[in-house]
């Protein structure tokens, strides 16, 4: 199963949730790989922060790009985070895999399903794959739709978020299901709110309920947490005699719960 928490607004918490529902599911049990296809590398970087408390040396070769242009197995960029959570990492070479891309001698369908091709022989090992992406529409991020089964498309409660919701649907529509027959669904629309249930929040909602119908919007909800923000800098924490990480944590097992109950009614 392939999921990318994706938008085509920067700031709505792509990251921090791909992260920290990678963390919940394996914590529940479930086998997961996270893959970072994003040049800046925040997932990278947040995930090799987590990994270094343990004192681990890191070094990160290869990388996503080497593996894609040499069609090396993706399994040599396996990094173990810990118990049933890997990552592959990205590195800043990754913003030339569009031009790359672009340049070789095959058919356009084979350039936006290259990504696709090159995870087919990892997916069966996990139960889940996440696919973090850049706030851009291009031929990386392309490759990373035409990848996926689902989308978990991300919804900061402001308008110019929900505007790029739609606009990202309408582009998935128009470029990749019209033009290349992608067979990725949305299995919902993740609420962000940046006040917590604010008047500002609530209307976004509202309108939200509108444009996708209540059904497609998650029940659970992502508040802004200053706890999310500390994780950037130390690497993710889960201190059960902690209060701040123990609530951090409550609210991404209950998207991710939410989430299995989603696909479990979509098979």
């Amino acid at each position: 199963m392939i999921i990318s928490c994706s938008n085509e607004k920067g700031g709505t918490g792509k990251t921090s949730t791909t992260a920290l529902l990678g963390w919940e599911l394996s914590s529940l049990g479930y086998k997961v790989l996270l893959v970072d296809c994003d040049p800046q590398a925040n997932l990278t970087d947040l995930m090799i922060k987590t990994k270094s408390r343990e004192n681990a040396d890191i070094i990160i070769d290869p990388s996503l790009f080497a593996l894609l242009i040499n069609k090396q197995d993706l399994r040599k960029g396996v990094i173990e985070i810990k118990d049933n959570l890997s990552l592959i990492p990205v590195a800043s070479d990754m913003n030339m895999f569009s031009r790359w891309v672009d340049k070789q001698d095959i058919p356009e369908s084979d350039k936006v399903t290259f990504l696709k091709k090159a995870l087919e022989p990892i997916k069966s090992d996990y139960d889940f794959v996440f696919l973090d992406v850049s706030p851009t529409m291009s031929l990386t991020n392309d490759n990373v739709f035409m990848a996926c089964d689902w989308l978990v498309v991300m919804l900061q409660t402001q308008q110019r978020a929900l505007l790029g919701a739609k606009n990202f649907l309408e582009y998935l529509q128009t470029n990749l299901i019209d033009n290349f027959n992608a067979t990725v669904d949305v299995l919902g629309i993740l609420p962000v709110l940046t006040k917590g249930q604010s008047r500002i929040d609530n209307s976004v909602l509202k309108s939200a309920e509108n444009e996708f119908g209540k059904d497609n919007l998650f029940e659970n909800v992502i508040t802004a947490m200053e706890r999310v923000k500390r994780y950037d800098l130390t690497g993710i924490t889960e201190n059960k005699k902690n209060v701040w990480d123990k609530a951090t944590h409550s609210v991404y097992i209950a998207v991710a719960k939410e989430l299995i109950n989603r696909l479990g009614a979509n098979k």
